[in-house]
């Protein structure tokens, strides 16, 4: 029997086993926490003939070694691709990166799709394993990837049939040398793609642009501000010539939202919806849940949850829409150039609380800048009660959840995050 090793026992790993015990693969799954250990997986690579690699797991002994003795190293995405391949599957790939808006421009599209009648889900970075997916719903004719750099790093013949970079901003720099390193492999989602597949090209990013020559699929460009294939004028929004939509009466508020707008409309155009459906749906559709979410609020007091803020870019448009914010930040210490973000609180933020292992560091910036509204509680549930002592629930005030940064050092992820905030707000605020 053929032999496989799996590291990692998270969602990817556990689907990447299903799926290659399902084409009868013999499985070694190997995890430092829950399994058989990478120390003692080195003594069985002599029998493996491929190697999955979660996206989470380090490039540790095990990986180098699998890839000395020049074993195939691949990811989770890659295997089903193969798979795909390899058993005549002939669901349409869609596959979407970027730095900020991957989960809304993702579940957005999915959603579009169902919504005009067609068979689509989601997976990759969004909580859902792509080869269960594959194994539960062959029936499927979209599935909608979000990838994250990680899940980009292994790819050999992964060849999506519409690929989409969002937006590069700096993030990631404790997994990559440089930040070219880490813009250089998102483009990996369209290594593969000709003239018979789209790339869909942000032309506001002028990151995207630089790298233009490493996109080699039929380029599909959009802008906010100039005309091209997807583009917004005087408010409103179209595809080449068609008026698609009116700016103001999206349900997804916010320049990066309308951001997020443009690739959805790009995308559903390219498989075929109609306009008047792309306008239905996305007049009415619902934000997402720790995305700028407005959950709760105690008196004149409203609490915004927006965990899924793991950067300094995505929480600097959270608080450039809620301006006189009481802001909540702090998280994993990513090696992030914190100043833009200390000029934004400066500009923009009433007071800060500072929580996780960045607190004392991002203190120390605003003091040196002479920004004095800082409350140093490091931890969620003494900063939000010192909010209820601080501050009265008949004045309109905004308290922003937005971290700006990973939630490992306290928290699983940042659902975990912002599921234990809203809890903690309605237990402290709801007495």
């Amino acid at each position: 029997m053929k032999k496989a090793m799996v590291f990692g026992a998270g969602i990817s790993g556990v689907g990447a086993k299903k799926l290659l015990e399902s084409i009868h693969y013999d499985v070694i799954l190997v995890d430092d926490k829950v399994g058989l250990s990478s120390v003692e997986a080195i003594d069985y690579l002599d029998e493996i003939e491929v190697f999955i690699k979660s996206p989470g797991v380090p490039y540790n002994k095990l990986v180098l070694e699998a890839q000395k003795k020049e074993i195939k190293v691949i990811d989770e995405i890659e295997l089903c691709y193969e798979y795909m391949v390899q058993y005549n599957v002939s669901t349409k790939i869609i596959a979407v990166t970027g730095t900020n808006g991957k989960t809304t421009t993702t579940t957005k599209i999915a959603e579009l799709l169902k919504y005009s009648g067609h068979k689509a889900e989601y997976a990759g970075n969004i909580g859902r394993s792509f080869a269960e997916l594959l194994l539960e719903r062959k029936e499927l004719e979209y599935i909608v990837l979000e990838l994250s750099s990680f899940q980009l790093e292994n790819l050999i013949d992964f060849r999506p049939f519409i690929s989409m970079i969002i937006n590069l901003t700096p993030d990631h720099l404790v997994r990559y040398g440089s930040i070219g390193e880490y813009y250089d492999t998102k483009f990996n989602i369209c290594k593969n793609q000709d003239e018979r597949e789209y790339f869909l090209v942000n032309s506001d990013c002028e990151e995207i642009i630089k790298r233009e020559e490493l996109i080699f699929g039929q380029k599909i460009e959009l802008s906010q501000y100039i005309r091209r294939d997807c583009y917004v004028q005087n408010g409103k929004l179209y595809w080449k010539e068609e008026e698609i939509l009116e700016v103001e009466k999206l349900s997804l508020k916010g320049r990066h939202n309308l951001e997020n707008v443009l690739f959805v409309v790009a995308t559903a155009k390219l498989c075929g919806i109609e306009s008047e459906k792309i306008k239905e749906f996305l007049y009415t559709t619902k934000t997402l849940e720790h995305r700028m979410e407005n959950f709760f609020e105690y008196g004149k007091i409203k609490f915004i949850n927006d965990s899924k803020g793991t950067n300094i870019e995505s929480t600097a448009f959270a608080i450039e829409a809620f301006q006189k914010c009481i802001l909540i930040c702090g998280g994993y210490d990513k090696k992030l150039d914190w100043t833009p973000l200390v000029k934004l609180i400066e500009k923009y933020v009433s007071c800060v609380y500072l929580i996780g292992e960045i607190a004392d560091e991002l203190n120390m910036k605003l003091l040196k800048e002479g920004y004095e509204n800082v409350y140093l509680l490091r931890e969620l549930k003494p900063c939000l009660e010192d909010i209820k002592r601080r501050f009265s629930k008949y004045e309109e005030r905004v308290v922003l959840f937005s971290p700006a940064t990973s939630s490992y050092d306290q928290f699983k992820n940042f659902e975990h995050r912002g599921n234990v905030f809203k809890e903690l707000v309605k237990d402290i605020f709801g007495r």
